[in-house]
């Protein structure tokens, strides 16, 4: 991160959540062609998406571009609510176990600042993660089975009045988990990967640096996360019907995908995700560090 351990927590939570919401805005349509190949032949069933390219034109052809962007008001709440306080609470951790002279932290620490920060924003941020999943698949769905959700505030309203409030955090186990890795893996090695790059010597604390740092942060992500985002999306989009749900669990998730699909469908839509969340990571970094820089030379006397 920028230097910046003279700003304000809450500015610090603030920019994480502007970042956020500045990212997912570009990425929007690869986040919702991402959760239609991951719920593309479900069960065994037929995949409706042979590949991303094939969901994209699908989309645009059945909705227009407006379809690729739906669910990006459940997008920005999901940012605004996770974003916010996985950056806030990183960067605040990271810079308490600090040294007195600004080395950062050992690796173990910096897992254990990720992994605390990730479970505490995912928690926050479940309610809006579920309605975005829905809101991104419901275009991919037969029209008598569309929730047709208008907004993120009508989806949140209408799952805890139809499904009950509880319902809000449905797959909150596996949500909680990705959240961890992802944390971990994005966050972890976006500052040893650039802490790596500046000591090669090749490198200066300048944009250059930090994408190159947001696309390695990005690949390692993807490949880590993939197997638990996959779950997640399904218990999140499953229906309960007479009483029953189509899952039992992450676990449940697990098995049926491996044995009706096979083991490598748990990467199903590694494209979309990777081109999603590789932009994502470096844009929201980008969007972070200039943020801080700027904070820091308007603001913070030198």
């Amino acid at each position: 991160m920028a230097s910046n351990q003279n700003i304000p927590k809450p500015v610090k939570f603030a920019f994480g959540g502007i970042a956020g919401m500045g990212a997912t805005v570009v990425v929007q349509p690869l986040d919702l062609l991402k959760n239609r190949m991951q719920l593309s032949g479900e069960g065994g069933a037929a995949r409706a998406h042979k590949t991303v390219f094939h969901a994209g034109v699908s989309v645009y052809k059945e909705q227009g571009v407006s379809g690729l962007y739906k669910g990006l008001s459940a997008g920005l709440a999901r940012q605004l609510l996770y974003t916010t306080t996985r950056v806030g609470i990183y960067t605040t951790l990271f810079e308490k176990f600090s040294g007195p002279d600004g080395k950062p932290p050992g690796f173990f620490v910096k897992a254990g600042c990720a992994l605390t920060a990730g479970g505490i924003g995912s928690f926050v941020g479940t309610p809006a993660e579920i309605s975005l999943i829905r809101m991104t698949a419901d275009g991919g769905l037969p029209i008598e089975k569309r929730r047709n959700y208008t907004s993120v505030f009508n989806a949140v309203s209408r799952i805890a009045k139809e499904e009950g409030v509880t319902t809000l955090w449905r797959g909150c186990g596996p949500t909680v988990s990705r959240a961890m890795v992802v944390n971990i893996a994005q966050l972890v090695t976006y500052s040893s990967a650039k802490e790596k790059l500046l000591a090669s010597g090749y490198f200066s604390d300048n944009i250059l640096c930090h994408f190159a740092s947001s696309m390695i942060s990005g690949l390692v992500t993807t490949v880590a996360s993939m197997p638990v985002d996959i779950c997640k999306t399904r218990i999140q989009n499953m229906k309960v019907v007479n009483g029953v749900p189509e899952y039992k669990g992450a676990i449940d998730v697990f098995l049926k995908t491996v044995r009706s699909e096979g083991l490598f469908s748990l990467w199903k839509g590694f494209t979309p995700y990777y081109a999603r969340i590789g932009p994502h990571t470096v844009l929201m970094f980008l969007i972070l560090e200039q943020l801080n820089k700027g904070y820091v030379k308007l603001f913070v006397k030198q």
